[in-house]
């Protein structure tokens, strides 16, 4: 069976999905014995859009002295977000007045070496496992989906550096400025943020996988989708109606991400349905943010901290599914190939 695990995006709220990581590679360590057991070990695909695509690098980032092992662990993987998140988010004084409508609201250069301090120099074509990653080319105005295994078909034009795919799939408007980033070939491409299109990236790892060697359907694929939470803020009426492009702002970005997501759970959920696999579909959303704020900027220390705690609910509430979700992993790797 075809092993798969997708993350949301979200921001600063990828702290939850990672924290629920944190908590599965404890339960697998525990399981095997193995202190050096990895998330990356026993999923044989991984998608991730915005901060789940830098979780999905960071989980699949090959050790500088063992490229065989992953670099990071789970709990590391948080700690770029709890150790850089308040530097990430911190806005100038401009910036502060501006708040992002007439230039982005915080400047790129500490996201950029955070992620070359974590990455390096590492290409997308050395991740340990396939992989697609979700960001949209505003040039092309298409889709752009970065695969660890396009390199055997593309060679150098469908490599890049990890840190270049990550601050891509995570230029989100009106938060960074658009991602201008080459591939190892030299091609430039203008990208921003995948979350745009595919919050919730899971149905893009269905079709992928899909289309992999055998053609499996949802009968052949066992898939984990972590989702970040979300604001699930209503809209009044008779506010809404007279608002103009600076109302909708970032309404409409709430509004996108959520939908998009509830769109291909939905999806998701009937096409396993259909092959009468619902169980291997299985979905991780916290039912609340408790303390936490909802913006996916707000890396105050104190919000940093709420979050971890939503985190650790959330594992706790699907402990019981995280238990039933490693004896699946451990059941054997399928790889999947293309």
């Amino acid at each position: 069976m075809k092993k798969i695990l997708s993350i949301d995006g979200g921001g600063i709220r990828g702290i939850i999905p990672g924290q629920v990581l944190v908590s599965l590679e404890k339960k697998l360590q525990t399981k095997t014995g193995k202190a050096d057991a990895r998330i990356a070990h026993y999923f044989d695909f991984f998608a991730g859009s915005s901060t789940g695509g830098i979780l999905t690098c960071l989980l699949l980032c090959p050790d500088d002295k063992n490229p065989l092992m992953p670099k990071f662990t789970a709990t590391q993987a948080v700690d770029l977000y709890m150790n850089n998140g308040t530097k990430i988010f911190d806005a100038s004084f401009w910036q502060n007045i501006t708040k992002g409508l007439i230039d982005e609201k915080y400047p790129s250069e500490p996201i950029e070496k955070t992620l070359l301090k974590y990455f390096g120099n590492a290409k997308l074509s050395n991740l340990l496992k396939p992989c697609l990653i979700t960001a949209y080319d505003i040039m092309e105005r298409k889709t752009h989906f970065f695969a660890q295994h396009d390199y055997s078909r593309k060679g150098d034009g469908g490599d890049f550096y990890v840190k270049d795919v990550c601050r891509a799939t995570s230029a989100a408007p009106t938060y960074f400025e658009a991602a201008l980033i080459k591939s190892i070939s030299g091609v430039s491409y203008p990208l921003i943020d995948g979350g745009i299109f595919a919050n919730d990236p899971a149905l893009c790892a269905y079709s992928e996988v899909r289309n992999a060697k055998g053609l499996p359907t949802a009968k052949d694929m066992f898939m984990l989708s972590i989702g970040t939470g979300g604001e699930n803020k209503p809209y009044d009426y008779d506010e809404a109606k007279d608002w103009g492009a600076l109302g909708w702002i970032k309404p409409v970005i709430d509004i996108m991400m959520s939908a998009s997501a509830e769109t291909t759970h939905y999806h998701l959920l009937k096409m396993f349905a259909a092959q009468g696999n619902q169980r291997n579909y299985m979905r991780i959303q916290p039912s609340s943010l408790g303390n936490a704020k909802p913006d996916m900027d707000d890396a105050s220390p104190n919000n940093l901290m709420a979050l971890k705690e939503v985190g650790i609910k959330t594992a706790e509430t699907y402990n019981d599914d995280l238990d039933t979700i490693v004896d699946i992993l451990l059941a054997g790797e399928d790889k999947v190939e293309f």
